[in-house]
């Protein structure tokens, strides 16, 4: 097999969270996720599919081979970790770790990426709560609601909070709305919503409750 370049890695990786959220994955979509053009999609597909490490279905798109997964779940694990280690060992802001992690992912060697792990204890997750892949190339996904699907009077803990976008992050850093912090849901407003945290009240735009995933922890009008 040829070598597989950074830039397919960054293919590869973003096929595999599409097809983990939708399905089978179009160019436009991945154009869309990766800011190129349609017709720099399809000639990188075309090109990861003669390396069969995409597989197309008529009418339905495109979807990772086994030989696909195994690479984007790597280069995830990569970037998971350089996250956290830059978060926690560093202290790198959250909107900023993942550009930073964008930079170092292909080039992190297996050794250090094992020296890495150990140093962190080998996590499970990232600091934006997305699960790392284990050694073996398995993850355990789990999909969680956005926050705005707390019911009135229910509490939840944050999961996770999206990384699609730095400044997203940054709002949610600043509210205290992370990882780990547990909630309370106030009510509903028009485009958006009135939690609690801690005897503090945050009114959160439609937006932010979007970035935010929780687990219910208690119900009042669960639907």
């Amino acid at each position: 097999m040829s070598a597989i370049t950074g830039v397919m890695q960054d293919y590869l990786k973003t096929i595999y969270k599409l097809q983990r959220d939708h399905g089978a994955v179009s160019t436009s979509a991945i154009a869309d996720r990766l800011h190129v053009t349609g017709a720099s999609a399809t000639n990188m597909v075309k090109r990861l599919a003669r390396l069969k490490l995409v597989s197309y279905a008529r009418y339905h798109g495109f979807t990772l081979t086994a030989a696909g997964q195994r690479i984007a779940l790597e280069i995830n694990r990569h970037h998971r970790l350089i996250e956290l280690y830059l978060a926690r060992e560093l202290g790198v802001s959250l909107d900023k770790v993942d550009r930073e992690a964008e930079k170092m992912e292909h080039v992190l060697s297996e050794d250090v990426e094992a020296r890495m792990a150990t140093t962190l204890g080998n996590p499970t997750l990232d600091p934006h709560g997305d699960p790392i892949p284990s050694m073996d190339g398995t993850v355990r996904e789990i999909r969680y609601p956005h926050l705005d699907a707390l019911s009135a009077g229910a509490t939840g803990v944050v999961v996770r909070v999206s990384d699609r976008s730095p400044t997203v992050l940054r709002r949610l850093t600043r509210l205290g709305v992370l990882p780990g912090v547990v909630l309370k849901m106030v009510g509903h407003g028009a485009g958006s919503c009135r939690v609690e945290i801690a005897g503090r009240q945050l009114v959160l735009s439609r937006t932010l409750c979007q970035g935010v995933y929780i687990e219910w922890l208690t119900t009042a009008t669960r639907p």
